[in-house]
């Protein structure tokens, strides 16, 4: 492969020629690790104390976030020693085959919480003037993931170990330290922006909650209703379809959607696929019915469904009587916590799947018509905003990946 000039063709791949390449132990002095604790994965109210342990998915795609910890047994509150310290990577060096080798930079100084055995936090060597955070963009990219992947150890299918003499032979490319810290400054801002855009996010969320709470009960009116409010069971307004196909003897293909098409809690579609002759039993559903998962922990998986097709059986396709009630109401009443509350404990003692004999007593208010096609019309309004700020978000984050291909490869320069 020719090599354009200015550049070289090294062990880690072609890069400009006045970057060396090195092995990560000789800018890291050591990776430290915790300690294994007894802890309780529940709210903090179980122990008094503030002490807690990092959880594995404290760290991913570069990111640290404290906020995944586990309360200390306070027997084992003595043994837990190493705490998260500014400037420092921390690495998952035992994980899923997926996950390990998961990295994320931490900001400053955490006195709480403190690292478990299965979480190491890099040292860097004395004088030496790496990035630190440059080198924590560097793991977590796609390519040293996949990198970090590939030297982890195991026989068992479900979980992968990283050795430290691994990770540590690892070379990598290495700009001179003014350009480490120009590529950092450089991704630095875009992860400012995606930190913006998820807090946005976040509050057109809670806006949209409160929004829900005082619109679908009868909290607050929209101008120009009033009138009392029925009560009705949700087994009055809407019952599941209950037709179903075998594509493998109808011989057809049809638009599908799957439990894993359906963005958790955000009512968005994130794909499709098409049926085929070795496709499963398929529960059908037509434009306007009301989709959600049977599973406890899918039941936040739900779409309105804007055309016809089918879907698996551990999905829910509830047509509704639009007599009574418009499907679009129906869908954002789905989408509260009273009903996925009453999902939840609508659950059979042989089968984990929800119950429709005791969903269909779910008790659901209903306004006219009219006012419930205004409430669905305020609150999709509110949706769209919403989904219109994770569309730029996820488009940032596209950019991100193609920065970091370019930056940390020496494709494109910044000094």
């Amino acid at each position: 492969m020719e090599v354009r000039p200015g550049y070289k063709q090294t062990e880690v791949g072609v890069i400009p020629e006045e970057w060396g390449v090195q092995k990560l132990r000789s800018e890291l002095d050591r990776l430290e690790a915790g300690v294994s604790v007894n802890s309780v994965d529940e709210t903090y109210r179980i122990y008094a104390h503030e002490q807690s342990i990092l959880k594995t998915s404290a760290v991913t795609n570069g990111r640290f976030l404290p906020i995944e910890a586990k309360k200390i047994a306070p027997r084992d509150i003595p043994r837990a020693q190493v705490n998260p310290r500014a400037d420092t990577i921390i690495v998952s060096r035992m994980n899923t085959p997926d996950l390990v080798g998961e990295c994320g930079y931490v900001e400053r100084d955490f006195p709480d919480p403190f690292l478990p055995d299965r979480l190491w936090m890099t040292r860097v060597r004395q004088g030496s003037e790496i990035c630190v955070k440059w080198l924590a963009y560097l793991l977590s990219s796609e390519e040293y993931k996949r990198k970090l992947k590939g030297v982890a150890t195991g026989t068992s299918g479900s979980m992968k170990n990283l050795s430290k003499d691994a990770v540590l032979s690892l070379p990598i490319p290495f700009p001179d330290s003014n350009e480490q810290r120009a590529i950092a400054a450089a991704l630095s801002d875009v992860d400012a922006l995606l930190a913006k855009l998820d807090a946005l996010i976040a509050k057109k969320r809670d806006l949209k909650q409160g929004a829900m709470q005082q619109l679908l009960t009868g909290q607050t009116r929209l101008p120009g209703f009033s009138g009392e409010w029925e009560g009705k069971r949700l087994g009055e307004v809407a019952v599941p379809r209950k037709e179903r196909i075998d594509p493998r003897k109808a011989r057809v293909q049809a638009f599908c959607i799957e439990l894993e098409h359906i963005e958790q809690g955000s009512g968005r579609l994130l794909g499709s696929s098409s049926t085929g002759q070795d496709s499963s039993l398929k529960s059908v559903f037509r434009a306007g019915d009301v989709l959600f998962g049977k599973l406890r922990a899918y039941l936040r998986k739900y779409w309105l469904a804007g055309r016809e097709g089918v879907c698996s059986t551990e999905i829910w396709p509830l047509v509704t009587n639009r007599s009574r009630v418009c499907p679009e109401f129906l869908f954002q009443l789905v989408m509260t916590d009273g009903f996925i509350e009453a999902a939840s404990s609508a659950y059979g003692t042989h089968m984990p799947r929800s119950d429709w004999n005791v969903m269909k007593n779910y008790e659901v208010p209903l306004p006219n018509l009219g006012e419930q096609t205004a409430i669905a019309a305020v609150l999709s309004d509110m949706d769209t905003e919403t989904a219109a700020l994770e569309t730029r978000r996820d488009k940032t984050r596209a950019l991100k990946l193609g920065m970091m291909q370019e930056l940390l490869t020496g494709s494109i320069r910044l000094v």
